[in-house]
């Protein structure tokens, strides 16, 4: 009889810290890979709402994500 072979062995310690690192990365760029693509998730911002200068009501959003902002003159 032949002695029994055995395969390689799997380190579980190297797969679940792989799995928590790619869980983490997905985490951190789950909101910016939309605001890339021009996904904003616009919201009003109240506290400015009058340009002094102009003397126009002007509303501002902000993006809940990036905080890139937008303004527009009503």
């Amino acid at each position: 009889m032949r002695p029994l072979v055995m395969s390689k062995v799997v380190s579980i310690d190297k797969a679940r810290s792989k799995n928590r690192k790619t869980a983490r990365n997905k985490a951190k760029a789950a909101g910016n890979t939309l605001c890339r693509n021009g996904f904003h998730k616009w919201q009003i911002v109240k506290e400015s709402q009058f340009d002094v200068k102009r003397g126009r009501l002007v509303t501002v959003r902000r993006c809940s994500r990036c905080d890139a902002v937008r303004t527009t003159l009503d």
